[in-house]
């Protein structure tokens, strides 16, 4: 009877574990931040100590499997709700190079030396700083590159084209909020943004969902 009991918990469990990731909805293993990652482990923690405790019960499972549950969704809801909380919650991609120069001030804050930043770089194809022009370190742990233009597939010297200055996309509206400080990088104010998107018919940032500029190709803006 005992084997059947454990059998018994251990299918509970699987199934509940799965209903849970698909309420909580589909996030492939590379794009996890470090609190998912260690949520995910502590839930399924959670569930083997329950499975193979002969006091735990099917009932107590189920409930630390809802409540574990309803933390996550809390949190992810909380993100997903209120914007100025996910820098809080779940980090901020940091700028680790830019314009060709190492902000080591950055480096430093997110523990990162220069052999974990070159073997990042070398696995987005940039054997040399060189090459990169501008690079983030996303909150997941990856790195995303902006080459030079002359060190761009193909590059501009092989085609004998002239090069120009690699340009970076700034940010402009997520969910119908301003990102004041991308707008005031990029040399703007509400004003010329509320300006550029009556162009789009829209009225109210707050009907964009996402918005974008670049210096090379203006202004990208997306409704709901």
């Amino acid at each position: 009877m005992e084997f059947v009991a454990i059998a018994t918990e251990l299918v509970f469990g699987f199934f509940a574990l799965f209903l849970l990731t698909k309420i909580l909805g589909k996030t492939q293993i590379t794009q996890i931040t470090t609190f998912d990652f260690i949520s995910a482990l502590v839930l399924g923690e959670l569930v083997g100590n329950a499975v193979f405790d002969v006091k735990m019960g099917v009932e107590k499972i189920l409930f630390t499997v809802v409540i574990w549950g309803m933390l996550i969704y809390l949190l992810e809801f909380i993100t997903q709700k209120w914007r100025r909380t996910r820098g809080i919650l779940e980090g901020a991609p940091s700028m680790v190079i830019h314009k060709g120069k190492i902000i080591r001030d950055q480096l430093k804050k997110n523990k990162l030396d220069m052999n974990q930043l070159q073997h990042l770089l070398r696995a987005k194809g940039a054997f040399s700083i060189r090459e990169v022009e501008y690079a983030v370190l996303e909150t997941d742990g990856t790195i995303s590159v902006l080459k030079k233009s002359e060190f761009d597939k193909p590059t501009r010297n092989d085609l004998n084209i002239l090069s120009s200055p690699a340009t970076i996309p700034y940010t402009i509206i997520v969910d119908g909020e301003v990102v004041s400080e991308n707008l005031k990088e990029a040399g703007f104010d509400e004003k010329w943004l509320q300006q550029q998107l009556l162009a789009y018919s829209v009225e109210d940032a707050k009907d964009v969902f996402y918005a974008e500029w670049d210096q090379n190709n203006g202004l990208f803006v997306q409704k709901y």
